[in-house]
């Protein structure tokens, strides 16, 4: 119980100063969203001074942060000037999608680098292992944003899958059937941009600690007694090499959830990336505040399924974090 105590309240501190890290960064930048209205000789100065009153711009720094966790606990997360409502059913809603793409691509990603890295290791040196290796070392190479384009080309030009959106104008016209394909055919674009992506980090780090376990002397005194190929590399090695994947799996939720952003602006996917863009270009300030802090929290949240699965994984865990 220590142990996810200890993970909560390093969770807890990160997302405090993220927030704060955020909420600074964004407030002092030059410029607001009230500024183009000053512009607009049809929008008087008392109006726009009245609406920084309203929106509580006029306030000190630390009185507005104040004011902005208080909306945070009560479910608000701030308001947003652009939609004038609050932030928190706008991030929530798009957030939804942003996680359906996310962890789509990562259990994707897994399901594809596990084997992969496996075989690869098992053939560690060889021809096979060499070829898989120049193929990882190329799709490092290529920026995500090159990918994403690449697809979206190959959409347009083969006519087989959607170029944007998450679903079709039809869409609730369908019966289940046709809604699941459908939905299956828009994630498709974006799901392989993101596995595209993370696969060479996956498969190479995989590679490497299942190789390491191979070479140790209870897995040659294992091999010695005739176990079983697939029950060696799949019971014995990877079990053994589990606790450096596992953490890799929480850093990965990130990397993915970072990526997505990108990808869901490129392939115009109703995720967060798209409205944090458009919040930012604004300057809705609140928006983009929480929709860092939403990330921050995706994040963490990943870091702590990984923690769970060490705690499960690895019996040094539960005696080190167990009554004294």
């Amino acid at each position: 119980m220590r142990f996810f105590l200890r993970r909560l309240s390093h969770a807890f501190v990160l997302l405090v100063g993220v927030s704060i890290l955020a909420f600074l960064f964004t407030t002092l930048a030059p410029g607001n969203y009230f500024d183009e209205m000053r512009l607009n000789p049809q929008i008087s100065p008392e109006t726009v001074a009245a609406l920084r009153v309203q929106y509580q711009l006029d306030r000190p720094l630390p009185l507005r942060y104040a004011s902005w966790m208080n909306s945070v606990l009560h479910g608000q997360m701030g308001f947003s000037f652009a939609y004038n409502s609050p932030v928190a059913p706008l991030l929530f809603v798009r957030a939804r999608n942003t996680l359906l793409l996310t962890i789509t691509a990562t259990l994707i990603a897994w399901g594809i680098a596990l084997p992969l890295g496996v075989w690869s290791a098992e053939r560690f040196g060889r021809l096979p292992d060499r070829l898989l290796s120049w193929a990882t070392a190329a799709l490092l190479v290529i920026p995500d944003l090159a990918i994403a384009l690449g697809l979206l080309v190959f959409a347009v030009r083969t006519g087989r899958f959607p170029t944007g959106g998450m679903t079709s104008l039809d869409f609730a016209s369908l019966p289940l059937s046709g809604k699941l394909r459908d939905l299956a055919l828009h994630l498709t674009l974006p799901v392989t941009a993101l596995v595209l992506s993370a696969l060479p980090l996956l498969i190479r780090h995989v590679r490497a600690a299942v190789a390491e376990v191979l070479n140790a002397p209870f897995m040659l005194a294992a091999r010695g007694h005739g176990i079983p190929r697939q029950t060696l590399l799949y019971r014995y090695a990877l079990w053994a090499a589990a606790n450096p994947l596992i953490s890799l799996f929480g850093f990965s939720i990130g990397v993915l959830l970072s990526g997505s952003l990108l990808v869901e602006v490129v392939m115009s996917w109703p995720g967060l990336g798209p409205l944090l863009l458009e919040s930012i270009l604004s300057r809705d300030l609140y928006v983009v505040i929480g929709g860092v802090l939403l990330s921050t929290i995706f994040l963490v949240s990943g870091n702590f399924v990984a923690d769970i699965l060490l705690y499960w994984a690895d019996p040094r865990i539960r005696t080190e974090s167990g009554p004294k």
